[in-house]
């Protein structure tokens, strides 16, 4: 039967993909592209594309809004579900693309809860991709975590007071998302003494990518939505 692969194509280098994940691609009959935005391009697909054939492959970039609305999410999680059964029943691999790893703060979490409850005959499988995370430490050269050390991951947005426990109670701090509190990051940081121990990594594994270790070069930037801190 054909399957549904969720296919994580790392942070936005190419060479970042696995073996498994492009043979997936190559060979699948359908790719689909989730985006937030209509009129911005997909950086999956833009990461994946030398490994498509257009003229054979259909290429679906499908639009999820960026939103806690659940008027709004719900009937886009259904649309593309449906469309990806509908592919399915056809005879059709599909191949749901997304950046980083598609079970770690992936869109393509909420397509697996509607999967399971309303097409559990369909089988799926889940390629891991490298995370953001990941790449960062290994281009700012920072090790994560050894011996006997713990590391946390908090999205920025949880707020404050969150970020400021975990910088208490871990000896590594991953901050995602960290752009709409930017600057009460930075003060949080000032007034902690752990100005030395930030490191600042935007869109990376892209031409765009940034890699900042010095605090003031830190605080001067602005960050761009793609951007986390590792502090360690």
């Amino acid at each position: 039967m054909a399957t549904l692969f969720a296919v994580g194509v790392g942070p936005g280098d190419p060479e970042l993909l696995t073996r498994k994940a492009e043979r997936v691609l190559r060979h699948a009959d359908v790719v689909l592209a989730p985006v937030s935005n209509p009129v911005e391009a997909s950086v999956a697909l833009e990461t994946v594309r030398e490994f498509l054939d257009e003229g054979r492959q259909e290429i679906v970039v499908h639009q999820f809004p960026m939103t806690a609305d659940p008027a709004r999410l719900i009937p886009a999680w259904n649309e593309a579900a449906a469309l990806i059964a509908g592919r399915i029943a056809a005879g059709k691999d599909v191949a749901f693309i997304t950046i980083g790893d598609p079970l770690f703060y992936s869109t393509f979490i909420y397509l697996l809860r509607i999967f399971r409850e309303n097409y559990p005959h369909i089988p799926v499988e889940v390629i891991p991709g490298i995370s953001s995370i990941n790449a960062s430490a290994a281009q700012a050269l920072t090790p994560l975590v050894e011996g006997d050390e713990r590391m946390i991951v908090v999205p920025a947005t949880a707020g404050i007071d969150k970020i400021s426990e975990a910088l208490a109670r871990y000896e590594t701090v991953v901050l995602l998302k960290v752009k709409p509190v930017f600057a009460d990051i930075l003060e949080l940081l000032r007034q902690m003494g752990r100005e030395r121990s930030t490191v600042f990594v935007e869109r990376v594994g892209s031409a765009r990518q940034k890699v900042l270790t010095d605090f003031a070069e830190i605080a001067a930037y602005s960050p761009d939505y793609l951007s986390l801190m590792i502090i360690r």
